[in-house]
């Protein structure tokens, strides 16, 4: 399972879902869903993601058994 730390990060930027979601071309939708756990990111998502709050992948995004 991965988990992320996206909604702390976004809250860090002072940044909405939709924001998120515009700068990394999906959906606010997807955004919603990565938060609440319920879909993985491919890597190129889950890089842009990072690239955005200026984190690595590991800071943002973890691997759990």
């Amino acid at each position: 399972m991965i988990r992320n730390r996206i909604k702390e990060y976004r809250s860090k930027y002072d940044m909405k879902q939709e924001d998120l979601a515009r700068l990394v071309g999906v959906r606010r939708e997807t955004i919603s869903n990565l938060e609440k756990g319920r879909y993985n990111p491919s890597l190129v998502l889950a890089w842009n993601i990072a690239k955005v709050f200026r984190a690595s992948i590991e800071e943002v995004f973890t691997v759990e058994d």
